[in-house]
């Protein structure tokens, strides 16, 4: 077996998590700085989360763009792998890794110029406006560093290689929580610099994991060779990764579009509701970015053995992942029911915060459990190229039934019914995700 990959022979089950388990510490741990970063800020005022709340959209457009691009590095990639087509697979990783660059000067444009119109949409506040121009210029702007580290991370990933990955996450995190108290209130000699601060803490962690990133590619990486020699853009190449990165990074952008709508329905509430929605938000990630990593796990496994035409490695890791997934959400959604007050005091919630916020997370919490299936079906599609599905699966979630019914039950059942909204959303996705599974298991996988 010595030319084999272990994708290719290692039982499902020690082999999903082993692939699985460092990206799920790495999102954990990328969830607990999150949170960790909220609780510092929130600490300066109701305003300054209230502002960070409101940039959270942008934050995650750039990281959908970033993993759109290198989920379909990782798809396209690992599929070759497991056709034994190395040569090709250096030549995807290395056109991914130009495609990432390019896109990053996006962000570099609405970083600069862009800030202060989006916030000015959702507030009239001068102190909200204030911190959200000076957290979002800085994050959004250099953000470039996170688009490279995100690249590198995924060729790591679709070789099989779970470890590094997680490394040069955690090593990024930590540099951040480390950073934040230090800038924010202006220890050790250091200047106090409140939100702007918490920004840069942000992305010289990023900027740590990038660097950190390059060097484990050059020292460790051995099945992937990036050569810019004679480099040309292949738009065909561009083509291929834009069909599964775009459904993927559509995927992830709708949660800012979802968070940038509900924002401006909840702003003619209460400023309050706003920064709970931005807390529950920072909250779930600890629940769905460790289920990610069960994905990122999933997803080389599973494209391998696409390529190798192993139905039955398929069967048995989709069964795996699914029951691993289930029993996280099950778990989060026991401590959402069970503990909702300890959570918000983690938040210096007033008790105007605790009263939305008990029922809110309560309700909220139930969307994860009815959740599992859909998720895991999207990065099913992903996996086998079928971005359309997920798309489709993403939209049906996070847009076309939570808005239209926030704004229908809204005037007439109160707060509540938005976060109801949530639950039914996920239900009747998962059902839809189960139809579009059956019937491409029939047609492609059989």
């Amino acid at each position: 077996m010595e030319d084999k990959n272990i994708m290719s022979y290692k039982p499902i089950f020690p082999l999903l998590i082993s692939m699985a388990l460092p990206p799920m510490i790495s999102m954990l741990i990328q969830s607990l700085y999150n949170i960790i970063d909220s609780i510092f800020v929130a600490k300066i005022g109701e305003e300054a989360i209230t502002a960070i709340s409101l940039i959270y959209p942008l934050q995650n457009l750039s990281l959908a763009i970033s993993c759109g691009i290198g989920i379909a590095m990782n798809a396209l990639i690992a599929r070759y792998l497991g056709s034994k087509n190395n040569e090709k697979a250096s030549y995807i990783a290395t056109q991914g890794l130009a495609m990432s660059l390019l896109h990053s000067l996006l962000f570099v444009i609405i970083g600069l110029f862009f800030i202060r119109p989006f916030v000015e949409l959702f507030t009239s506040h001068p102190l909200i406006s204030q911190y959200g121009l000076e957290y979002g210029t800085i994050v959004i702007t250099f953000t470039f560093g996170s688009f490279i580290h995100i690249a590198i991370e995924k060729i790591f990933q679709a070789t099989g290689n779970m470890i590094i990955p997680m490394i040069m996450q955690v090593i990024g995190a930590i540099v951040n929580v480390i950073l934040d108290p230090i800038f924010i209130f202006g220890y050790f000699g250091f200047p106090s610099l409140g939100v702007s601060g918490a920004a840069i803490a942000t992305i010289i962690g990023q900027f740590v994991s990038c660097f950190v990133s390059i060097i484990f590619f050059k020292k460790y990486n051995h099945n992937i060779h990036i050569s810019f020699q004679n480099f040309h853009i292949d738009f065909q190449v561009f083509k291929n990764l834009y069909s599964i990165a775009i459904p993927s990074g559509v995927m992830m952008c709708l949660p800012s579009i979802l968070v940038s709508i509900l924002n401006a329905i909840l702003s003619t509430i209460s400023q309050t509701s706003v920064a709970f929605f931005g807390i529950y938000y920072k909250l779930q990630t600890f629940i769905y970015m460790p289920a990610n990593g069960i994905i990122q796990g999933m997803r080389p496994i599973l494209s391998y053995n696409y390529g190798a035409k192993e139905k039955l490695r398929m069967d048995q890791t989709l069964k795996t992942a699914l029951l691993c997934i289930s029993t996280l959400f099950l778990c989060g959604t026991l401590y959402f029911l069970c503990f909702p007050q300890s959570l918000l005091s983690l938040f210096e919630a007033n008790q105007n915060m605790i009263d939305i916020g008990i029922i809110g997370l309560r309700i909220l919490s139930l969307s994860f459990i009815f959740s599992s299936f859909a998720i895991l079906m999207s990065g099913v599609f992903e996996s086998l190229g079928l971005g359309k599905y997920s798309l489709l699966i993403s939209i049906l979630r996070q847009f076309i039934i939570i808005i239209p019914l926030s704004l229908l039950l809204l005037p007439i059942f109160g707060l509540n019914s938005v976060w109801l909204t949530f639950p039914i959303a996920e239900f009747i996705a998962s059902l839809i995700a189960l139809y579009f599974y059956l019937k491409v298991y029939k047609r492609i996988i059989v």
